[in-house]
């Protein structure tokens, strides 16, 4: 039997021979990192460590143009006897945008739906606590007004398989007994795409079909749709997370306009996206705000021990 030769390459399952070792020799002085410009914040990205700077989009409005539109008092909601929002208080102002953020299933998307009593098509469902809009307990406005007062985007685009301009009127159409035609409608409809920033995309077509649109596209859509019932209070639940990246730009662009005429809440898992588009920030954990303030403060210096840990990556 030959023997192997020691100085012969081994090779393992025909893997060849291990690579060769790199030795890294430093040369030069380190290079020093400078800390981010003003208006930017460093964001989270994972335990223990950090991601890229993330520049905000969203500078404070004057205060003139902030005006609190909505608020819960003490608000609690329980799913068969299980408390899912205990004891929530916070403002909602026009001119402000604010994120919900939390862990899954800390509440923040049943406090969002509770805003214009959607939590009430779950049979199982129980409220207490106030809700306010605009000095009125919700309790005391029909429902159908409340939603449009307080209009709803939900996560994945949800058009009428209907055309662009169809989409946009029926929210028109539907506040009136009489139903206006076309040509009447024609102003307000275009109004509600160029707030919604989509009217230049798709001017030349109304009557193409709303489902061929891109998601993006579609998701801006949905939101024109609902600005078309010119709502107090706009929700968003996770409007952003079904689409690309210069899409979500595009949206988070729109949201941060938007907060001048209508206020806005958003929920989202996607921290850099809150850096990116909140003025105010609610972080919820097992149904309790844990903390509430200005987006700045609440991911560059929070109060809260669990909110510290949940913008560090350490849970979520």
């Amino acid at each position: 039997m030959t023997m192997p030769d020691d100085s012969a390459d081994l090779i393992v399952d025909g893997a060849g021979p291990p690579p060769p070792i790199r030795r890294l020799v430093p040369g030069g002085a380190p290079t020093i990192v400078l800390p981010p410009p003003p208006g930017t914040i460093t964001a989270p990205n994972g335990a223990g460590g950090t991601g890229p700077t993330v520049e905000r989009r969203v500078s404070a409005l004057p205060a003139a143009q902030v005006a609190e539109r909505m608020r819960t008092e003490e608000l609690r909601i329980a799913y068969g006897g299980k408390e899912a929002v205990k004891g929530v208080s916070l403002p909602v102002r026009r001119g402000e945008v604010l994120a919900l953020i939390g862990p899954s299933g800390c509440g923040k998307t049943t406090l969002l739906r509770s805003l214009n009593r959607l939590t009430e098509l779950t049979p199982t469902a129980t409220r207490t606590g106030r809700i306010v809009l605009d000095d009125q307990d919700v309790d005391t406005l029909e429902v159908t007004d409340l939603r449009r007062r307080v209009s709803m985007v939900f996560q994945q685009p949800n058009p009428f398989p209907m055309s662009v301009f169809d989409n946009v009127a029926y929210a028109l159409r539907e506040q009136g007994s009489r139903k206006p035609r076309k040509g009447a409608l024609m102003e307000p409809v275009t109004e509600a795409l160029r707030r919604a920033g989509l009217l230049t995309e798709v001017q030349d077509n109304l009557d193409h079909p709303a489902l061929r649109l891109s998601g993006g596209q579609q998701q801006r859509l949905c939101i024109a749709r609902a600005l078309a019932a010119d709502p107090e209070v706009l929700l968003l639940d996770e409007p952003c997370s079904a689409l690309d990246p210069k899409s979500t730009a595009t949206i988070e662009e729109l949201i941060v306009r938007l907060r001048e005429e209508v206020a806005i809440v958003i929920v989202t898992h996607n921290l850099q996206q809150a850096h990116r588009v909140a003025d105010k920030v609610g972080f919820m954990y097992l149904g309790d705000l844990v903390e509430y303030g200005d987006g700045d403060r609440i991911f560059s210096a929070p109060r809260e021990e669990r909110t510290a840990d949940y913008v560090a990556g350490a849970f979520g």
